[in-house]
């Protein structure tokens, strides 16, 4: 089994979901995530709305997504780099799902209201909000684990 980084765990993991569980010899989840990555990825038209967002055709964007299959990519995509992470992070580290977790949710957020949302008069669409929306998610999932990282110390000294 090969030994990794956090860093390059959840990199591999951005770079498709299952990638970094294949490079340590954890074979079937790696494959239940790529047939996962795969399956959701084909039905929601993630692609072909990347494709159109990315040549600033958001309509086209909007009109080829399916919402319905789209919402799970985020908590797939977000749990896959967070089970990468674990496996390659010190036993003792505590918390560290929170930023995952919170990007999740926010995320998924995003994708919900992007038909709605405009930003300066830029419609971003339903790549580039969710994407926006990762940040307030890292920040609130941080902002927790560090919140309860030091609450949990403090009791332990107070104890």
């Amino acid at each position: 089994m090969k030994k990794m980084s956090r860093l390059e765990a959840v990199l591999w993991n951005i770079a498709f979901p299952g990638f970094s569980q294949l490079i340590i010899g954890q074979y079937i989840k790696g494959v239940l995530f790529v047939i996962l990555e795969i399956v959701v990825n084909v039905m929601s038209r993630f692609n072909q709305a990347i494709m159109y967002s990315f040549l600033g055709e958001i309509e086209k964007a909007e009109a080829v997504i399916d919402y319905q299959w789209l919402m799970f990519y985020p908590c797939l995509y977000m749990f896959s780099m967070w089970d990468g992470y674990r496996s390659a992070m010190p036993k003792d580290e505590r918390f560290s799902f929170l930023p995952f977790v919170s990007c999740a949710y926010f995320v998924t957020v995003g994708l919900m209201v992007s038909p709605k949302v405009t930003i300066f008069h830029v419609h971003p669409g339903p790549v580039f909000l969710p994407m926006l929306f990762l940040i307030p998610g890292l920040i609130i999932g941080f902002f927790f684990k560090y919140l309860l990282f030091y609450t949990s110390k403090s009791k332990k000294v107070d104890g």
